[in-house]
């Protein structure tokens, strides 16, 4: 009974897309936690249901394509997005949009004018290639090798538009902040375009956003639906779903794992979905002799055990009495908002906070330094804000309206507070300053009409994902040599191991990563594990 074909661990979307295309072959996937999904959640309290990870889902060509080729049936509506800079507010509903938001930025800039329409010119180029990237289902989820037409008339055009775009996106690797340090000297205006990304992100995935974020789409009923509707297809499949089950360790010479209440299993293939730092440092090689093997694999850990994962993310859930329609006449159900023009840049490096927790400083001095740099960053970041019933009516009590408002933060900062005893006084001071700062310029009547408010942190991430460092979207973009795959014309690549039978999919495997690359990673797996069985049969 604990002999499988394939053995999954993680039940994040990238391990429920490779059971779902592995679901012919006898399968067991084992999730840690009391849920799967990771960070596609919603969660339900007292009639407002929030999305505590993934706020809407971008397409990319693969997301409708897979539910398609499974014929798993979700609705979706359009996620309109807004975008803020202190007072001034636009729809962003088509690539024209780009330019009010020029428009927007030569308002608060106006000596850096011409260089902020240069910079509008280049995202469109970037988004233009975002366009021909994701401008067709992806391939790997259509069965179009019995369709001569669909190949000859749209897939193979496409590949040649791909291919020479690919070179382009190449040039496109360096920071974001440090492409636009070419077309303008202005670090505060350099910032108020990049500060919700992740720091150093290459240029193409942060500028090319501007392009997905005509490609958000929301699930009626919040994004847990995916999960759910997933979760049930497999189960129908009759894929063993394993929750609360930890694998602690994996001894690839034998295909044999453990979990940690003591449960032996074996497989043919393993796909590890789940965070990779636990995958390498809980493999027995007690079994493998051969060198070039033994000599890989600890190449590969040492180069995981120093690497970290990017920021983190700082949420702040509200319930309020206010009605749906009363924030209907601000935003659009997706919003980012930044409150002041001054960026994050000067305050960063006016406190030097990473450096600052290393040191040998007291903590109680140490806690003073961080609240103040706290304060002004939280006044100063860039906000994503959702509002889950401005998408789907029954996700707030009548009347009444669930807002989810969060913003970058390192790690580090979260922890220091949690092992210096400050942590639910770091929490109360970052809800009520997030408050204040979304009220000044947008929701004056929100402070008063409360009902509920709750911080969720870095750490709550990682509780509830496994993830070290609760990172959201796989490694940090300021450091080299990343452990991962990360040009995309590899990107088949990305799943491969030192070890023969086992593969790796999500967010850890290929950098920059998300949830549509996780679903590509996760089928790209399937189709090799299944694959590698066919072969072996014969």
């Amino acid at each position: 009974m604990n002999n499988y074909d394939v053995i999954i661990a993680g039940g994040g979307i990238a391990g429920l897309t490779a059971a779902a295309y592995c679901c012919d072959k006898s399968v067991l996937l084992c999730e840690k936690s009391s849920v799967t999904g990771g960070l596609i959640k919603s969660f339900n309290d007292n009639g407002f249901v929030f999305d505590a990870g993934v706020r809407s889902f971008e397409n990319s060509g693969i997301i409708f394509p897979m539910l398609k080729q499974l014929g798993i049936n979700i609705d979706f509506i359009k996620s309109d997005v807004s975008i803020g800079v202190e007072d001034k507010i636009i729809n962003y509903i088509s690539k024209e949009n780009l330019y009010d938001y020029g428009k927007i930025l030569s308002e608060k800039f106006p000596e850096n004018a011409g260089e902020i329409f240069s910079i509008i010119d280049e995202i469109k180029k970037i988004t233009d290639y975002m366009s021909i990237i994701y401008g067709i289902d992806n391939p790997l989820f259509l069965d179009y090798m019995n369709d001569k037409k669909y190949m000859f008339n749209v897939l193979f055009p496409w590949l040649i538009k791909y291919s020479k775009n690919m070179k382009k996106i190449k040039k496109l690797d360096l920071p974001v902040n440090d492409f636009l340090r070419k077309f303008t000297s202005n670090e505060a205006l350099i910032d108020v375009i990049t500060q919700h990304f992740f720091h150093n992100t290459p240029t193409f995935f942060a500028l090319s956003y501007f392009g997905l974020y005509l490609d958000y789409y929301y699930p009626l009923g919040g994004t847990y639906t995916l999960v759910n509707e997933m979760e049930k297809f497999i189960s129908d499949k009759n894929v063993t779903i394993s929750k609360n089950t930890e694998i602690s360790e994996i001894f690839p010479g034998k295909n044999i794992l453990k979990t940690s209440d003591g449960k032996i299993m074996y497989f043919k293939k393993l796909i590890w979905a789940a965070d990779i730092k636990s995958l390498y440092n809980i493999l027995n090689l007690s079994e493998i002799k051969n060198k070039n093997t033994l000599k890989k694999f600890n190449e590969k850990k040492k180069i995981i055990n120093e690497k970290s994962g990017n920021e983190s993310i700082l949420t702040v859930f509200i319930s309020s009495d206010l009605n749906t329609e009363y924030f209907e006449k601000i935003i659009s159900p997706h919003f980012f908002y930044t409150p002041t023009i001054k960026g994050i840049s000067g305050i960063n490096s006016k406190y030097c906070i990473k450096n600052l927790i290393k040191s040998g400083t007291d903590n109680t001095e140490k806690k003073d330094i961080i609240l103040k740099w706290l304060y002004e960053y939280l006044g100063n970041t860039t906000y994503e804000i959702s509002v889950p019933s401005m998408r789907d009516k029954s996700l707030s009590p009548k009347d009444k309206t669930g807002i989810i408002v969060s913003t970058l933060i390192d790690y580090n900062i979260t922890k220091f507070f949690k092992d210096t005893g400050f942590y639910e006084e770091f929490k109360n001071i970052c809800t009520e300053k997030i408050i204040q700062v979304i009220s000044e310029n947008l929701f004056k009547d929100l402070p008063k009409n409360i009902i509920k408010s709750s911080c969720a942190t870095p750490l709550t991430l990682e509780r509830y994902t496994s993830n070290f460092g609760g990172s959201i979207t796989g490694w940090s973009f300021d450091e080299k040599n990343i452990p991962s795959e990360t040009n995309l014309k590899k990107i088949s690549k990305s799943i491969i191991t030192p070890f023969s039978d086992i593969y790796q999919a999500g967010q850890w495997s290929f950098s920059p990563s998300g949830l549509p690359v996780s679903i590509l990673t996760g089928k790209l797996a399937a189709d090799k594990a299944l694959k590698s069985i066919r072969k072996e049969k014969i």
